[in-house]
């Protein structure tokens, strides 16, 4: 899994420690964040919902894989080239924020250096242990690629063979140091931390109705914590699961290493 040197934030590292991402000189920059599924990321959509300066999509890649289309700023998009294409666009005149699960595949990415290069990506990261059971709790035929770790290691690497930059969080930080995450995050993809970004209204958002059934959890909450959840079906319990954590597992202790350390 190795290949080109890892390389985080371009070697600016702003207070704080943590490394910031480097940017194309001159140009506004799409803010990506990848995560697995069940990971805690629209948690993460949810908290950047609150900041005034971002234009925010959820799940852009995946609705076009699952449903044949996404919106983007009033424009309706049908292909994942139209789209990248879209957010590089749109972020000439704004900040743009998209997160995206690896559930889905969508290898016109890999196709695409200038993304890959000039888009400031972080890969939200949890332990497939956590993730499996409750993505087969949703969708209990569950394939092994939807549980995504390998997934998500392989846009990671192909960012770095691309030119450019990434960085790893995990979401166990996230929810047991909210603040110190999201600082972190602002850090390494430069926008101002906002401390009205941890916490807001209950309630559903048109941001995720595509994929609503999903985010019932978060259209509850209203702030980042941690929640305990008990499944029958386990990768204890069931040897499916087990072959599925086994596969995943390499990818997941692989990100985990060049995750950003909070405490």
């Amino acid at each position: 899994m190795g290949g080109r040197r890892d390389r985080v934030a371009g070697g600016r590292r702003p207070p704080g420690g943590v490394a910031a991402i480097g940017t194309t000189t001159g140009r506004r920059s799409p803010l990506a964040l990848w995560s697995a599924p069940r990971s805690r990321s629209t948690v993460f959509f949810r908290m950047m919902l609150e900041r005034r300066d971002l234009l925010c999509l959820h799940e852009p890649f995946c609705n076009i894989a699952n449903d044949g289309s996404t919106e983007a700023d009033g424009l309706v998009l049908d292909s994942t080239g139209r789209l990248i294409d879209v957010l590089l666009e749109l972020s000439e005149r704004r900040t743009v924020f998209f997160k995206d699960t690896t559930d889905c595949r969508y290898d016109v990415v890999f196709e695409r250096p200038d993304f890959l290069r000039n888009t400031r990506h972080a890969f939200l990261l949890r332990d497939p242990r956590e993730i499996i059971p409750s993505f087969a709790a949703m969708k209990p035929d569950m394939a092994v690629h939807e549980v995504g770790v390998e997934y998500l290691h392989r846009i990671y690497r192909a960012v770095l063979d691309a030119g450019g930059d990434a960085v790893v969080l995990d979401s166990d930080d996230f929810v047991d140091h909210p603040e110190r995450t999201a600082r972190a995050y602002c850090s390494a993809v430069g926008l101002p931390f906002d401390a009205g970004m941890l916490s807001w209204r209950p309630g559903d958002r048109p941001e995720w109705r595509q994929s609503a059934p999903w985010h019932v959890d978060v259209g509850a909450s209203s702030t980042v914590r941690r929640r305990r959840t008990t499944y029958d079906r386990t990768i204890d319990t069931d040897p499916l699961l087990r072959g599925f954590y086994e596969h995943h597992l390499p990818f997941y202790e692989y990100l985990r290493q060049r995750r950003v350390r909070i405490v």
